[in-house]
């Protein structure tokens, strides 16, 4: 399964940018998934997850209250969102969005996610 993301490009501090992951099979609909980012010289770190259903998310602190992940299915597509708000220099990343193989809790363990996008690039500047 190919995981593809978008939305990602340079916008100021304070601004807000969506991102967006689609991927093209309808089981995905099913799985947990997420968005991971890797700032320059860093571990990759978990942001946000969501449950199957949609129900449940889960954030990572540093963007509590700032971003909201969302989720949609149109046709066999899934589309995953990640809507950012009130950005920080320190957001600066490449996100990944990743999706679990099973339907489960929104959790932040990078080692259940078994698809991952190949990422966009986030540059928050002053």
């Amino acid at each position: 399964a190919q995981l593809v993301e978008s939305g990602g490009g340079p916008v100021q501090a304070g601004g807000s940018l969506t991102l967006t992951c689609v991927v093209s099979e309808r089981a995905f609909s099913e799985y947990v998934m997420g968005w991971f980012r890797q700032a320059p010289g860093k571990e990759r770190e978990f942001v946000a997850a969501i449950s199957w259903s949609g129900i449940t998310t889960n954030y990572a602190d540093s963007v509590k209250d700032r971003f909201i992940i969302s989720r949609d299915v149109i046709e066999n597509s899934v589309y995953l969102r990640l809507q950012m708000n009130k950005l920080k220099i320190d957001d600066t990343a490449v996100y990944y969005c990743a999706a679990d193989s099973i339907a489960g809790a929104a959790h932040d363990v990078e080692s259940r996610y078994h698809y991952w996008g190949q990422g966009t690039q986030v540059t928050v500047f002053s």
